[in-house]
């Protein structure tokens, strides 16, 4: 019989009989708790462990300390969550929402009250279910055959994403009375979860996961609360515009409606920056300055501009500043514990001579103002003079806007904080969720392509860094904003969809970031396509695609 070699990252060759599963090799291979195997790479191409490998090829496991393995847990203790409370009640609604602290967000659409004691109750039932060890069983079936698949189970959310998307192969997961397409692999059975857990959250409830760098689940979730409400006014937008999972989004646009969809979409963001126009203009009187933050790819650059404008009409002249033209030249720009550099890091900024424009401006004094080009990491030779007269206001615009040391020579009756976000609340059905951070990543990777001169291999190998430093330095301050803008819109995956596939399609199996741009790719299959030309030239999302009626 033919043997095939797995060759391993070290060198070590394992020989293996066709018809042999990754999990037969990967018993033995799990190095504590972190180290737990969850998944393979063969050639690049991510596995689950059930595979069995029909040629040679290069082998690398998939552990907890690794990003896919992290997702394949996560969203192996999600499918077992519904697999406990299909078997305790089965008629009871559970829907999965976004990301709250290390966890994601539930809801019963049941008018069932959540309590600590329920809670309870599912989670002894999940511990019965992760005891059995039982295996999750994998069915790839022809799109007719998933649509009769879902009809069967009255899985009318997974039916139309089914019947409206671009998938041809249907991905299902299934064990007991619970099914659902899953994108990503999952565990080989549900004895690979061991730590979770659940904790209630008005009015629902949120599933905690352990930390990447010690697998302990950390109890305590922080300050959230105005980050809550935002996406709760969300999933309120969604319900006026009758959009709450893609297959919903789908069928719209195949049926013609998106143009209506985008005039509201772009209308619901008009009317929330003219009412944060308006309490601006509430405060005028000792109003100095506006400080906008976010993390990257938030809109937070158009969503100024846009303020600019209702502040006009309120009768206020702002003066814009971007913490953008204060980048030191990339020579010179801090690199974080991987080695890549770190445009995150407060030190990535000339700190120094911003805060010299900063206090200048607000004492009336004018100011050079440098201009920074992205394409080449470097100051511009030229400059904008800028000064603050009496009746203007400052708007200051940057990922570190909020932190206490940008501005903390400024009395706080002074300034006015605002946090902006793409926070997505679309679902792709009842118990998948759409990653907020997936839809920062392919805004970036378009606008990179199109104005940064990155390729997409660039944009995803760099975006570990962004996320660590996202957390070290523009999260923490996320609550203390005064508000928040939710910058995303329901339409603009369907946009980013053609924009992005040929920017992901090119990048070869031997490239790192292979996995995650495969990962993307299947995902944005889900979307019917929307042609850019529908996106008013005012949208936040012009700002990545390009076409924007404001100057950059």
């Amino acid at each position: 019989m033919r043997k095939i070699t797995l060759t391993l990252p070290d060198g070590k060759a394992i020989e293996a009989a066709p018809g042999a599963s990754l999990y037969e090799f990967s018993l033995g291979q799990n190095g504590g708790a972190r180290g737990l195997v969850l998944a393979a790479k063969l050639d690049g191409h991510l596995c689950p462990l059930d595979t069995a490998p029909d040629r040679s090829a290069r082998l690398e496991w998939v552990t907890y300390s690794d990003k896919p393995g992290l997702e394949i847990y996560q969203r192996s203790a999600c499918f077992i969550l519904n697999m406990a409370v299909a078997e305790m009640s089965h008629n009871t609604r559970l829907v999965i929402g976004h990301s709250i602290s290390n966890g994601f967000y539930y809801d019963f659409y049941c008018g069932i009250p959540v309590t600590q004691e329920l809670l309870n109750g599912i989670t002894a039932k999940m511990r019965e279910i992760i005891g059995l060890d039982l295996p999750f069983r994998r069915l790839r079936l022809p799109r007719a055959e998933a649509i009769r698949y879902f009809d069967g189970r009255a899985m009318s959310d997974s039916r139309r994403l089914v019947e409206n998307s671009s998938i041809d192969q249907v991905q299902i997961y299934e064990n007991g009375r619970f099914a659902n397409i899953e994108i990503y692999p999952l565990a080989y059975s549900t004895g690979a979860v061991s730590r979770f857990e659940l904790k209630t959250y008005s009015p629902g409830f949120v599933i905690l996961f352990p930390e990447q760098e010690d697998f302990t689940v950390t109890s305590h979730i922080g300050k959230t609360r105005k980050l809550f409400q935002i996406y709760q006014e969300s999933k309120n937008w969604g319900k006026i515009l009758g959009v709450s999972d893609v297959g919903r989004l789908d069928q719209i646009i195949a049926r013609g409606g998106i143009s209506e969809i985008i005039k509201v979409a772009e209308g619901l963001h008009e009317k929330k920056i003219a009412r944060i126009a308006d309490t601006i203009t509430s405060k005028k009187e000792d109003l100095r300055l506006v400080l906008v933050a976010g993390p990257s790819a938030s809109g937070k650059t158009t969503f100024s501009k846009r303020l600019a404008t209702q502040l006009q009409v309120n009768g206020i002249r702002p003066l814009a500043l971007s913490m953008d033209n204060y980048f030191v030249n990339r020579e010179s720009c801090p690199r974080d514990e991987s080695g890549e550099l770190d445009f995150e890091a407060l030190a990535a900024l000339d700190l120094d001579l911003f805060n010299r424009h900063l206090a200048d401006l607000l004492e009336g004094r004018e100011v050079a103002v440098p201009r920074f080009d992205f394409e080449t990491g470097c100051r511009r030779s030229e400059h904008r003079n800028l000064w603050l007269e009496d009746d203007q206001i400052l708007v200051v615009e940057g990922i570190h806007a909020l932190n206490p040391k940008i501005s903390a020579t400024v009395p706080e009756r002074n300034k006015f904080r605002i946090y902006v976000s793409a926070l997505t609340q679309l679902t792709i059905n009842d118990h998948s969720r759409i990653s907020t951070t997936d839809t920062r990543i392919l805004r970036r990777l378009v606008r990179d392509s199109r104005f940064r001169n990155y390729n997409a291999d660039q944009t995803l190998k760099r975006f570990p860094s962004v996320i660590r430093g996202e957390r070290r330095n523009t999260f923490p301050f996320q609550e203390n904003a005064d508000v928040m803008f939710n910058s995303w819109l329901v339409y603009e995956l369907a946009v980013l969809k053609d924009l992005a596939l040929p920017l992901l399609a090119i990048i070869p199996a031997a490239d790192e970031t292979y996995t995650e741009a495969q990962r993307l790719l299947k995902f944005l299959m889900l979307f019917q396509p929307v042609a850019a030309d529908e996106v008013p030239p005012t949208s936040i999302l012009r700002e990545f695609i390009g076409g924007s009626s404001f100057r950059y």
